[in-house]
């Protein structure tokens, strides 16, 4: 690896470690300023650590991370290092300024302004941690292997998990509360919907780089490849043209592993709103 590669590679990192902690920051300033004021919740282990953090009186900075821990387990053996660390270092910063959040007063006391704006800011928040290669919430982790092990995706599995994490509220606040709970989760998915559970990839290389690039995407995210054959419009170079179908938590490790094969290659990225046939639920295409 030359020094450039090296220096590049550290500068992503870095930068991808800042874009974490902003949108851990934005995810804390929605919970704990907006919805945890007026007895609102999100979903996944963060929804459960605020129930339990209400039942018994410990602080949901320690829940949220305790909860978390077997699932970022399951996730190191099942899905891999990179996005296991991302999600953890994402978890421990929401932790950091959810501690110190409740010193400060709430923006709304109105329920419904809170689950709208809250929503709004939570999904910011989200979509910056995704787009930079972790999560928020263990229970995606499981969601993707069952999605690996079964005919549903992981929207649908993330989507039944949250009504019944959002449902509980109903006996812990109110029923209101789980009504609001249930708007401030739509407002979360509208706000990321830039970011669809599948994405189609498309990635243009030197033929020489191809299969190697195909091999290394079968063996680091599990996802099938197709290899297109074509030329340059300019220089008339022969080139390949991968393409490829993977979830949303998965752009950040295909970026990072075509790049270490082929810094020049070039990507384009387009939702997928539905998959059909193939191996796609299974690992591929």
């Amino acid at each position: 690896m030359t020094n450039e590669t090296s220096t590049r590679n550290w500068s992503n990192l870095i930068m991808r470690c800042v874009m974490m902690i902003l949108g851990a920051f934005i995810y804390t300033v929605g919970l704990d300023l907006f919805l945890v004021p007026n007895s609102i919740i999100d979903g996944g282990v963060v929804g459960i650590s605020l129930m339990a953090a209400e039942l018994s009186g410990i602080s949901f900075s320690i829940f949220v991370v305790l909860i978390n821990l077997p699932f970022l387990y399951l996730g190191y053996r099942a899905i891999g290092k990179g996005f296991t660390l991302s999600t953890l270092f994402s978890i421990v910063w929401m932790a950091i300024f959810s501690n110190f959040a409740h010193d400060f007063t709430p923006i709304t006391t109105d329920p419904f302004l809170g689950s709208i704006f809250g929503g709004i800011i939570l999904g910011i928040g989200v979509g910056l941690i995704i787009r930079n290669g972790g999560s928020l919430d263990g229970s995606e982790i499981v969601a993707i292997i069952f999605d690996k092990r079964s005919t549903f995706s992981v929207g649908e599995i993330v989507m039944a998990m949250n009504l019944v994490i959002l449902g509980a509220a109903g006996f812990v606040y109110s029923w209101n509360s789980a009504m609001y709970s249930l708007i401030a989760y739509k407002m979360i998915d509208v706000t990321i919907t830039g970011l669809e559970e599948s994405k189609g990839v498309m990635i243009i290389t030197d033929a020489d780089n191809s299969k190697i690039i195909a091999d290394a995407l079968n063996a680091n995210l599990n996802r099938g490849v197709t290899i297109m054959y074509g030329e340059g419009g300019y220089l008339k170079q022969p080139k390949h043209v991968l393409y490829s179908v993977v979830t949303r938590l998965e752009i950040t490790r295909l970026k990072d592993t075509v790049y270490e094969v082929d810094p020049t290659a070039f990507i384009t990225i387009q939702d997928v709103h539905d998959v059909f046939g193939g191996r796609f639920t299974k690992g591929g295409h």
